[in-house]
């Protein structure tokens, strides 16, 4: 009995130290999926960070949300979405709020969104709202 607790364990030991996984869950699936990188494949990740003017109003900047999360419906391109704001003690932000995180499968496909109908219209309505903003995109490792 001793021998097979120690068996058991060391089986578990073992099967956990595998290579890192990544949880992915989508509002589509409402299920979550667990794939490391290299099951998946490197995804291209897509951030983007806004600081909003002064002078727009509480439901200026729900406008622009409402527009930024409508655009994975609208564009088939986009693999995963999410978004956030800023609540770090550090205030290094730099008056920069609002964080979007699009995941794409490949850069032909990041460029269809950035010249999508619809992310063209999003600029429309988020544009007079913007203050500054800042777009980084990586091949997540």
């Amino acid at each position: 009995m001793k021998n097979t607790a120690i068996t058991l364990f060391a089986a578990l030991l073992f099967a956990s130290c595998g290579n890192p996984t990544k949880k992915e869950t989508t509002e589509k699936e409402e299920v979550t999926v667990e794939k490391t990188v290299e099951e998946s494949g490197p995804q291209l990740r897509h951030v983007v960070l806004f600081k909003f003017k002064e002078t727009s109003s509480d439901e200026d900047v729900k406008q622009v949300e409402e527009a930024f999360n409508a655009l994975p419906s609208k564009i088939s391109e986009i693999k995963g979405y999410e978004w956030g704001m800023n609540n770090s003690p550090e205030n290094l932000n730099k008056g920069l709020t609002h964080c979007y995180l699009l995941t794409f499968d490949s850069e032909a496909d990041r460029d269809t969104y950035l010249t999508h109908p619809d992310h063209v219209a999003f600029g429309d309505v988020a544009g007079p709202h913007i203050d500054d903003v800042l777009v980084v995109d990586y091949w997540n490792k």
